[in-house]
């Protein structure tokens, strides 16, 4: 079966350059219960690098294996802040784990020469899901320490798996800047 897995390059994300073409991402949007983490990193839109880009978390992943009711997975780094009220939100008992979320992950087209997205919420949509639970643990981490890719700004590795709401919702997968597929996320429970 078929599946989307990216490895993301941190250090373009946060340091974006124009001779460099790898695989970037972020989430630029992420509540988690009654949290929302806000998007303090500004970093540059691979599309439009004149333009900053404001994201929760620079993405060192994301991975989704294609199937309606299947879980998205990201890694990546997020801030001193966003690190405080996550880990205020870990510590507590969570009763709510509803999460809305926007993210992009952008590939280089060697054809086309320019960046584009190859997963993304159809129509920019913010998705709502569910925290991914590994036995009876939330699929929700974040480190204590700061990370050593990109020391400045001060940042944290930080993991999360998503299931889907019972809603209909969809994903754009691409894989060059003209090759588009939207694949189904969630099915609608009447």
């Amino acid at each position: 079966m078929a599946e989307f897995s990216k490895n993301c390059d941190i250090y373009q994300g946060y340091n974006y350059r124009k001779d460099k073409q790898t695989t970037v991402g972020f989430i630029t949007s992420l509540k988690v219960g009654d949290v929302e983490l806000t998007a303090d990193q500004v970093c540059k839109d691979p599309t439009a690098p004149e333009t900053d880009l404001s994201a929760v978390a620079v993405l060192s992943g994301a991975m989704w294996e294609l199937g309606v009711t299947d879980a998205v997975y990201f890694s990546g780094q997020i801030s001193v802040g966003n690190k405080q009220s996550a880990l205020a939100l870990l510590y507590k008992d969570m009763t709510k784990v509803d999460v809305e979320f926007k993210f992009d992950v952008y590939e280089y087209d060697p054809v086309e020469k320019k960046y584009f997205k190859c997963l993304l919420p159809t129509d920019d949509a913010t998705l709502k899901g569910i925290l991914e639970k590994n036995g009876s643990d939330l699929n929700f981490i974040v480190s204590d320490d700061p990370s050593a890719e990109v020391q400045s700004p001060e940042n944290y590795a930080m993991s999360i798996g998503i299931k889907p709401q019972p809603d209909a919702q969809q994903l754009t997968v691409a894989t060059s800047f003209s090759n588009k597929v939207v694949k189904a996320w969630g099915l609608k429970v009447e």
